[in-house]
């Protein structure tokens, strides 16, 4: 068990060098596979606890979705069948969707659905 920074920091300066001498053809029951495996699990436990993955925000992944696909919020207005100034709310977060805008953020930006309901 990683306890604190310190051991941490170790643990990611050996796992980079670790990736150095360890590759796809190496075998599973050579040492510096086995170490790398082992570090990699306990960086993964002490980062799982330390430095969480938070839940998206609804209004950030829109805005990310209508970046890779190119459109402004009134191209995303057009699409989703409401008004500019309502597409504003949702992306401030003043605003949020109502059931059946939900569906079709989801089903036209293909986002996932428990993103979207915040669920």
């Amino acid at each position: 068990m990683i306890k604190n920074e310190k051991q941490y920091d170790a643990a990611c300066r050996r796992i980079e060098d670790l990736l150095k001498v360890v590759g796809n053809e190496t075998p599973s029951n050579d040492v510096n596979f086995i170490e790398l495996d082992l570090l990699s699990d306990l960086v993964a436990d002490y980062e799982e606890v330390k430095y969480p993955v938070k839940e998206p925000i609804l209004s950030d992944v829109i805005k990310l979705r209508m970046f890779e696909m190119g459109i402004n919020q009134n191209k995303l207005s057009d699409l989703l069948g409401v008004s500019p100034s309502r597409i504003s709310e949702y992306l401030s977060g003043k605003s949020e969707p109502t059931l059946q805008v939900a569906r079709n953020i989801s089903r036209k930006l293909n986002i996932n659905a428990s993103v979207v309901l915040g669920v």
